[in-house]
């Protein structure tokens, strides 16, 4: 499968409008699946491309003090 393939499939898929889109509609589901895959393909390449937006990375022992259990 050749990216342009891929792609396109990718846009199919999306095309098909969540629940939530379809009850307000879409003028063209094809295009508003283009333009957010293209968005997500931004933001997943460069972590700092969503305003206001910063995605931590850290395990969980980094996220939380552990606790001693009594004795």
């Amino acid at each position: 499968m050749t990216d342009e393939q891929s792609d396109q499939d990718r846009v199919e898929s999306r095309a098909h409008l969540l629940p939530e889109e379809a009850a307000v509609g879409s003028d063209d589901p094809q295009a508003q699946a283009e333009a957010i895959l293209a968005e997500s393909d931004i933001r997943e390449a460069d972590q700092n491309a969503a305003p206001d937006t910063v995605l931590e990375r850290r395990t969980s022992d980094q996220t939380v003090a552990a606790v001693e259990p009594p004795d």
